[in-house]
């Protein structure tokens, strides 16, 4: 009897496997979208980004132009804060709101040319910069996921899978993080992500560990020192003979430190407190110089100068210099509800001045959609 009741448990359990497998084998053959690296090149479908595509004699061929679109899920937990995001005509805050107009968004971001888009678990700040005492994370205090955070990305990133867009998934926001009780939280959300991602089958996200590792982060293997182990974690979590793409990103004028040169499978650069453009060219030439580094991708996936008219911006000099550029738009003081792509609550239409600038060269820039 006994021996019968294991083979009985046996069956069960491969039954169950078998389950697993296949569910898995469905949600992958239902997707569109897988991007790769090659060398330094970003690959879409096994063909390079903007195949052939050159612009004023610079290979644009590999680059993946982004925007920093954080706030696509975005919500306020604190009830004493969640008041101040109310949009302007409804005089209340709806996150759902948000995150279809986002999602109805994406066509016209993919048109001019937007390949990726940088969307975090816990964010950005709404105000731009700095943190008030909200309370926005898809990662509860013991590294678990919120299903309404989760709900709301999975929308994005199936959207941006039938469009052919790649997202990269930030994981950590430097004023968030906190809110997590320890490290093994912290390691526990990041194989919770992992495993929810392979569970739907998705072949279009990197991975961001968090968001300038270099800034006060109260859990020390997200810090500078240690975020390398994250890194490793990540790629060495295989599941169905795949793993996500990482790495992390640095501060303005900051170049990615030798410990995460070696291991990430793309390098983040931002350009915020860059004032002198010129520096966008020395930061890429730096980080090609760093201990460790072979050729692997070179992105911006945050930088809020402009000066899209002119002939010499960000922009330019980062494609000049073979490197990815990501828009970073929030809304100034004194802008209304059109402007900036971070400040809460966000039009996430090419609806300000700035924002059709920039999409204008992107588009000059990438020829558009393939």
């Amino acid at each position: 009897m006994t021996h019968r009741r294991s083979l009985t448990a046996l069956a069960s359990a491969t039954f169950a496997l078998l389950a697993i497998g296949d569910a898995h084998a469905q949600a992958v053959a239902a997707r569109r979208t897988v991007v790769a690296i090659q060398g330094d090149k970003f690959f879409i479908n096994d063909a390079p980004t903007y195949q052939g595509r050159q612009w004023n004699g610079f290979p644009v061929e590999g680059l993946l132009m982004n925007a920093r679109l954080v706030q696509g899920v975005f919500d306020d937990l604190n009830p004493e804060t969640a008041d101040r995001w109310k949009y302007p005509d409804t005089q209340r805050w709806d996150a759902d709101r948000n995150t279809n107009e986002f999602v109805d968004a994406m066509p016209s971001w993919y048109a001019h040319g937007l390949l990726a888009f940088t969307i975090n678990l816990q964010g950005g700040s709404p105000l731009g910069y700095g943190n008030k005492g909200w309370i926005n994370s898809a990662i509860d205090p013991q590294g678990g996921l919120r299903p309404d955070y989760m709900r709301r990305l999975e929308r994005i990133l199936d959207r941006a899978d039938e469009l052919g867009m790649v997202a990269i998934l930030g994981l950590f926001y430097n004023d968030q993080e906190d809110l997590i009780e320890d490290e093994a939280a912290v390691l526990r959300a990041v194989d919770n992500t992992l495993d929810w991602l392979f569970a739907k089958g998705y072949q279009n996200v990197t991975i961001e560990v968090n968001n300038e590792c270099n800034l006060k982060y109260s859990h020390a293997i997200l810090g500078p020192g240690r975020v390398h182990e994250v890194i490793q974690r990540i790629q060495a979590n295989e599941q169905h003979g795949r793993r996500y793409l990482v790495g992390t990103s640095y501060s303005g004028r900051r170049v990615p430190e030798p410990s995460v040169v070696r291991v990430a499978d793309f390098l983040l650069l931002h350009g915020n407190g860059v004032k002198d453009p010129a520096m966008i060219t020395q930061m890429v030439s730096r980080t090609r110089q760093v201990e460790g580094y072979r050729p692997v991708p070179i992105l911006f996936n945050e930088d809020d100068h402009f000066d899209f008219d002119k002939p010499v911006n960000h922009l330019v000099l980062a494609v000049e210099s073979y490197a990815s550029w990501g828009y970073f738009d929030y809304r100034m003081r004194g802008e209304g509800h059109d402007h900036g792509f971070q400040s809460v609550p966000v039009n996430w239409r090419i609806s300000s001045p700035r924002k059709q600038a920039f999409f204008s060269k992107l588009k000059e820039i990438t020829g558009g959609a393939p």
